[in-house]
């Protein structure tokens, strides 16, 4: 009699148990399911607010690249009246305001990528600072001759140091879509 009770027992328990196991695992297949389903949604409602986040900031950062170009540079500030020490001293004012004022922007970019933009500003600088030191009389000298010697410069490296950050930061906004 033991073994009929215990043979009853089994065949109770057993597929009590097999149908306990499933519903088990297909309650957890449907927990996964829509915790990935909750943040899909979350990822694409941030989405809708970052994007145009960041793709003003891939804006703004082109801008300051373009406005920093010292082709752009010596067209929107004129040299006329003024010494090659001053007008030395308003493009670096220049391009460090424009670049400070750009700062925030590195929050949406990639390091590298705001490491280009940093190095461009960087490689102006320079440019404009080898020019202003290659002036014969620095202090008698008139900002047009600066601005003369930034060009050629610029003529005889035949590279224009914001050309490559335009490129990463245009590789980098076009891989958001």
């Amino acid at each position: 009699m033991d073994s009929s009770l215990i043979i009853d027992l089994l065949k109770i328990t057993l597929p009590a148990l097999i149908v306990a196991g499933t519903v088990y695992y297909l309650l957890q297949q449907y927990l996964t399911k829509e915790q990935q389903r909750r943040l899909i949604e979350l990822r694409l409602e941030s989405s809708k607010t970052t994007l145009p986040l960041r793709l003003q900031a891939y804006e703004r950062v082109i801008l300051l690249l373009e406005r920093i170009t010292p082709n752009n540079l010596m067209v929107r500030l004129s040299s006329a009246g003024q010494t090659a020490p001053e007008y030395h001293r308003v493009l670096i004012q220049e391009i460090r305001a424009e670049y400070e004022h750009n700062l925030s922007q590195q929050l949406y970019m990639s390091p590298e990528a705001w490491a280009q933009v940093r190095q461009a500003k960087e490689s102006v600088v320079t440019l404009i600072n080898k020019a202003y030191q290659t002036l014969p009389n620095q202090q008698q000298a008139r900002g047009t001759e600066l601005a003369k010697r930034v060009l050629e410069a610029l003529l005889t490296d035949e590279v224009d140091p914001t050309t490559s950050a335009i490129e990463t930061v245009k590789r980098e906004a076009v891989g958001l879509f």
